[in-house]
Formats: structure tokens, sequence, C-alpha cells
């Protein structure tokens, strides 16, 4: 018996049902063609018993979320709104976010921050394993923003942002940058960046001489914003989570 295997767990096949993967004949197809892992282990005898609560599944390289207690949600923030549970001044916070819906769900808070006046895509989960590799710079985890700032930004500015940009307190890259539009004295940019020091897009857009005038995240790793309403909170679907756990090698 393999260290996966438990006498007592539920088939494995019936676990991927359960778990939304995909019909319980559909789960022993893809047991049967050898694209399920579980504890980095390839199965493919149908009659393989798991725990659910300490089995890490895997299906065609995408982790499986096992556990229903664990949810994961995107809030597209609005300015104005400041990155915290709870404010005992009153002011406008994302805790507000899950009132009536969430505020039960024990152990939910956000993944990093956006500041008061930045607009877009924030996570909120109760999974702290995935929580803490999201924000940790090991993981390199890509951020994307879409920056309306005051002036004509140059030709050449991508390249010296993906090069390096010495800043006080070290050197910073962009992963990626372009310009998607100039107009009347400003400019509309989209840069990705995997850097998580506080303030850290506007600090380096306004020492290029370029102020950020508004700022908005539209994705986090794969999870995008889309056309998600302002002010409007929803759970990510099974594949976002995927995709999550895929960013941070989980």
């Amino acid at each position: 018996m393999t260290s996966s295997e438990h006498p007592d767990g539920i088939r494995l096949q019936k676990v991927l049902s359960q778990a939304g993967v995909a019909s319980r004949r559909a789960a022993e197809d893809l047991i049967a063609a050898g694209r399920v892992e579980v504890d980095g282990e390839v199965v493919t005898e149908l009659g393989r018993r798991v725990h659910p609560d300490e089995a890490i599944i895997h299906v065609d390289g995408t982790r499986v979320n096992l556990r229903d207690d664990l949810i994961y949600l995107a809030l597209n923030k609005p300015k104005g709104v400041h990155s915290t549970m709870s404010d005992d001044r009153g002011r406008p916070c994302v805790g507000d976010y899950l009132a009536g819906r969430y505020e039960e769900t024990p152990g939910v808070v956000h993944v990093g921050r956006l500041d008061e006046n930045t607009e877009g895509l924030l996570l909120l989960t109760n999974d702290g394993d995935l929580g803490h590799r999201l924000m940790h710079p090991s993981f390199r985890v890509l951020k994307t923003y879409l920056a309306e700032v005051d002036g004509l930004v140059p030709r050449g500015l991508g390249k010296e942002l993906r090069n390096g940009w010495e800043l006080p307190d070290g050197i910073v890259k962009v992963d990626q940058f372009r310009v998607k539009d100039m107009h009347s004295g400003k400019s509309l940019v989209e840069l990705v960046i995997h850097e998580g020091k506080k303030h850290i897009v506007r600090r380096l857009l306004k020492d290029t001489g370029h102020p950020v005038l508004k700022l908005v995240r539209t994705a986090v790793g794969d999870v995008q914003l889309g056309n998600q309403r302002v002010g409007s909170i929803r759970r990510l679907t099974k594949g976002e989570v995927g995709a999550l756990y895929r960013n941070v090698e989980l």
C-alpha cells in the first residue's frame, strides 16, 4: 500500500466527482488515462482510495481543491476603499463587501493590498497556504495594472523599465510594459510587474516623470478582472483557483 492510499478512504473517482472535476464515469476515464496524480504519483487503478483532507490531487497538472470550507473571492475594489477587513474610524474597507454573504466564513482575508486610491482586482481567501505564497516575492506572481499617467510617454521608456529602473530603495524591473493610448497630454499604459513593494507602481511611474492620475489592477496571476462591476464580489471558478495553485507551485 502506498503512502497516499487509505483503505478507509473514499474512492478516487468519487472524490473527483464531489470536487466538481467531472462525473464519476468521466473521472474514471481520467484516471485510466494516467491524467490524475495523488501526492505526486500517477494513479491509474480505479480502486484507489484516498482521504480528501490529506491527499493532494492534480488533474492534468492542475491541483484540485478538495475542501468545501475554503473560499476564493475576487473583489473589484472601488477607489476610496481601504484594504483592511475592518476600520476603527468607520472608513469604507474591504471587510464591508463580505457583509450578508461571507462575513461568517472564518479566516477570510485579503491577499496583499491596494492603496486607497487604487481600484481593481483584490483576491480574498481563507486558504492560508495559497494566500501566503501569492504574496511571497520568491514566487514572482505577476500583477497587471492599467494606469492613466500625466504626459506623453516616450517610445523608449518601456525598454528602460524592463531593463531596470533605479529607485531610492533599489532597482525595479517591470515584466511587461506597453502604451495603449496617448491623447490630451496624457497616456494610458499597461504594465505587468511581480514586485510587491508598497506603492511600487505609483512610485515607479512618478519617478519616470509620469505621475499616475488613475490606477486599476486588472489581473493577479491568471485571474482577470474582466468586466466585473466596480464594487462587486464573486467566487473564483475552479479553473481560476487551479491557475493560482499553478502560479505558486502548489
